[in-house]
């Protein structure tokens, strides 16, 4: 083989690694959104310490999640390591509230995705907007900028190292905005 051929191989392998890596990073992402959708669309999970648990297989043992910024640094603050991320969703989802969130629905965009030149380490961006109604009828649009960090883990798995969250805005909407709203979710019913 010439040598040539050798550096274009080498070339092409690193950059379908890189697609790869890209495509796993944007699958923890989206995978992360969708267990926080409300109601939850993964079928036949029987409750939220089982939602906590599919979260917490996206989180690397040093994980921190953190909300930042003027808005969400007194509301979300920052939780360093695996054991503290878990608590932090515990005590999002960890009992009956109320109002109860009945509908809250994760859109998200502006995607980018930079692998590291080793292919073992990414940082993503994303914004996203979720709507969020309550069981009183109080409903808000939210809108976030993310900002984060991704590792492959010793087993072959990519894993969050950072899941970073920065408000946009907050913005109340009229109580009657939505209509037709599933209590459960079957879509992925086999």
């Amino acid at each position: 083989m010439s040598q040539d051929t050798t550096h274009l191989i080498t070339t092409l392998t690193r950059r379908i690694e890189n697609l790869e890596a890209a495509n796993e990073v944007r699958n923890v992402q989206m995978r992360y959104m969708f267990l926080c959708d409300t109601p939850l669309p993964e079928y036949g999970v029987k409750d939220d310490a089982e939602r906590i648990d599919l979260i917490m297989e996206l989180f690397s043992e040093e994980a921190v999640w953190e909300g930042v910024g003027e808005y969400y640094d007194g509301q979300f603050g920052r939780a360093e390591g695996k054991a503290a991320v878990r608590r932090h969703f515990e005590g999002f989802w960890g009992g009956k509230t109320d109002p109860a969130l009945i509908l809250n629905c994760h859109y998200v965009t502006s995607e980018q995705i930079h692998v590291a030149e080793d292919g073992l380490t990414a940082t993503g961006q994303w914004v996203h907007m979720q709507p969020w109604l309550f069981s009183d009828g109080k409903a808000l649009l939210r809108s976030s900028r993310l900002f984060n960090a991704f590792k492959k883990c010793d087993d072959g798995v990519w894993r969050y190292t950072r899941n970073r969250t920065e408000n946009v805005f907050v913005a109340p909407l009229p109580a009657t905005w939505a209509s037709d709203y599933p209590s459960k979710s079957v879509l992925m019913k086999p």
